[in-house]
């Protein structure tokens, strides 16, 4: 059962906006309705009741039902999560304070319920995560990171609808913030959160750094794409249920990206899916392999072209990922790997002299890797840039591909496969919050390997040829019939 704000019952309130929204259509008097025309509408929704996604469930249940699944919905409630802040605020004294609870649960912060997340596990589930109040409240952005947005408690909701239609539950208002075609405004309120900078100085996550210094952030039409239109493709439909909505270009509320829910949670199989199919289409490859005088030489060729920002993203010191590469002999036996990793093996703990791992490392004030980041001061990383321009002529051109070659003498192979594949969430960052206690040993098997489809290439000496590429116009045609349209 969801605990109300302090000020109603959501559920029966909600049943209230209903009933009012039919007497409004019958022209009854109630509470609803304005006593002359001159004065605006009284609205039947209380600020507290309006901070509750409850209460938005009644008019607009599509929208409710995809965030329910989402990682925004999960943000606060999410284990490794509460293992990280727990052991971020022992191990500092308490002097990590709010850091990691004002993103991942902004509403307990701003209402005062939690100041550390240490006690998230008795906040009302109607302040825990990011909330539809968080995005749709935001009437301002301080700094474009560890998040600078500035909530209202006007009562007014915003969103990227220009004329919304007036209804007796709240005040609606357009805000460019909410609206996915505002190119900066929209990534800006994105990037707030999803651009951390640690008390070092360290910028530990720059997915809105990154997506800035690409190509998607110019003016240009032709290549500009803000976080919303990526990460929430649009359909036609009503964007609330009320006599008189028409229909729209709405957005999707599921927002995914790599991380998963551990947990039981809503729609988990449908979340994986969705990322599964976002990342099948975010790199392709290339495959080289030539062999003389007895020395086999592999090409590896890696371009992003898919995603808006760098690949990885995000908290790439926790991150996995990795290239994967297996050379056979005549009969099927393998002469060469790099970057076979077993399902319930750490990555790091592989020895494998020539592992490609992308993502980033922290080291701290003595120079020790780290995968604490209050400690970290130096980020060292190695991640596939997002395109910067169209054209090798333009000054802003910078080349992303990245290569790597694998040389290794013997038998000359038959066979080569590749595939790139990435961990959300490091099993060595898992087995340190195990082993101090902060982690319950059981999430350890529920992290998920992704394998990265367009990544996935096979060479075979008897085809003749020297390199196997997967190509724009195969990428672009595959992802435009399984992805849909923006």
């Amino acid at each position: 059962m969801r605990e109300a704000p302090p000020s109603g019952h959501i559920r029966s309130d909600c049943g209230a906006v209903r009933l009012c929204l039919v007497f409004c259509l019958l022209g009854t008097t109630v509470a609803c309705q304005s006593e002359s025309p001159e004065e605006p509408a009284v609205k039947v929704l209380t600020q507290a009741q309006l901070m509750d996604p409850a209460t938005c469930q009644g008019c607009h249940p599509k929208h409710f039902e995809e965030w329910s699944g989402s990682m925004h919905a999960y943000a606060s409630i999410d284990p490794v999560f509460l293992a990280m802040n727990q052991r971020a605020q022992r191990q500092t004294g308490g002097d990590i304070g709010d850091f990691c609870v004002k993103c991942h649960a902004p509403v307990a912060v701003a209402l005062g319920l939690t100041e550390d997340g240490l006690n998230l596990e008795s906040v009302p589930d109607y302040a825990q995560g990011v909330t539809c109040f968080a995005c749709h409240s935001v009437d301002g952005i301080s700094q474009l990171h560890n998040n600078g947005l500035v909530l209202a408690t006007d009562g007014v909701l915003r969103g990227g609808i220009k004329d919304p239609v007036e209804n007796p539950a709240h005040a609606s208002a357009y805000s460019p913030h909410l609206d996915r075609e505002a190119l900066h405004p929209s990534s800006d309120l994105c990037g707030s959160c999803h651009d951390i900078v640690n008390g070092h100085g360290v910028h530990l996550e720059r997915t809105y750094a990154e997506w800035n210094a690409s190509l998607y952030a110019k003016e240009d039409p032709a290549g500009q794409q803000s976080c919303g239109q990526c990460h929430t493709r649009g359909r036609d439909d009503v964007a609330a249920e009320y006599p008189g909505v028409p229909i729209r270009r709405v957005h999707n509320h599921q927002m995914v990206g790599v991380d998963v829910a551990l947990t039981d949670f809503p729609q988990k199989a449908q979340q994986r899916a969705r990322i599964q199919r976002e990342l099948s289409f975010s790199l392709a490859s290339l495959l080289c392999v030539r062999s003389t005088d007895g020395m086999n030489d592999i090409e590896v060729a890696l371009e992003n072209i898919g995603v808006g920002h760098s690949w990885p993203s995000g908290a790439t010191f926790d991150r996995r990922a990795w290239v994967e590469l297996v050379a056979y002999d005549e009969s099927g036996q393998v002469i060469f790997e790099s970057g076979v990793v077993g399902d319930d093996e750490p990555l790091r703990e592989l020895d494998d002299p020539q592992l490609w791992e992308l993502g980033s490392r922290g080291f701290d004030a003595d120079g020790r890797p780290t995968n604490d980041f209050w400690d970290i001061v130096r980020l060292e990383s190695e991640v596939l840039p997002a395109p910067t321009a169209f054209s090798m002529l333009d000054p802003d051109y910078t080349d992303i591909h990245r290569r790597k070659f694998y040389r290794f003498a013997g038998a000359v192979p038959a066979a080569v496969s590749l595939r790139v594949l990435i961990r959300p969430l490091g099993l060595d960052v898992l087995d340190e919050l195990i082993h101090e206690g902060d982690l319950d040993p059981a999430y350890r098997a529920l992290i998920p390997t992704f394998e990265l489809g367009f990544t996935q290439v096979e060479w075979f000496a008897e085809d003749g040829d020297e390199c196997v590429p997967v190509g724009h116009q195969d990428f672009y045609d595959t992802g435009r019939d399984q992805r849909g349209t923006p």
